[in-house]
């Protein structure tokens, strides 16, 4: 199961277009609304979470954070999100965070050494991250993303890491994406 975590202000193509790549590819994915049942994007879409709250156990294949402000801002503050990072960190469980959100991994130490990339003017708070110029980057059990104009290959590259290369390949295909 991956939980992908909205909160008022998200980036709703980023959150959006991530639960319907992997929804596509079949994997199970649960929207959690830090900030309500309905969660309103930065752009005013409002999302009907599937949920509220999580269990940390061991069904967790990932957790994804979309950026967007303040919805960035909110994940960070957000308690059930800190639990969620500190538990996927301690079980080695892989996460994901696109455009601001990858300034949350950051904040933490997360990224220190490894390559990654956000949204650009976020820097920053990326830690001793080893900054790249690419549309997403895996290092290790993490995945960074830059924007919401790379959202589907950050997407994809999530199906890729849970399903490997057929099913990306195989999403990317049926999405006609050249």
């Amino acid at each position: 199961m991956v939980y992908v975590f909205l909160a008022d202000g998200f980036e709703e193509m980023e959150a959006l277009c991530t639960i319907d790549c992997l929804r596509r590819a079949g994997i199970e994915v649960v929207s959690v609304g830090v900030t309500g049942d309905t969660v309103t994007g930065a752009h005013a879409i409002k999302v009907a979470a599937d949920t509220t709250d999580i269990e940390l156990s061991g069904n967790i294949e990932m957790i994804v954070l979309p950026g967007g402000m303040p919805g960035t801002t909110n994940l960070d503050k957000s308690p059930m999100v800190e639990k969620a990072i500190a538990y996927c960190s301690d079980h080695d469980i892989p996460m994901a965070a696109i455009c601001a959100a990858p300034t949350i991994f950051g904040k933490r130490g997360l990224l220190d050494g490894k390559d990654a990339v956000c949204y650009p003017g976020c820097e920053d708070d990326m830690g001793k991250a080893n900054m790249q110029n690419k549309a997403f980057v895996t290092d290790g059990l993490i995945t960074t993303g830059a924007s919401a104009g790379c959202a589907i290959r950050f997407a994809s590259e999530l199906v890729r890491i849970l399903r490997g290369e057929d099913a990306a390949s195989a999403l990317t295909e049926a999405l006609v994406i050249r």
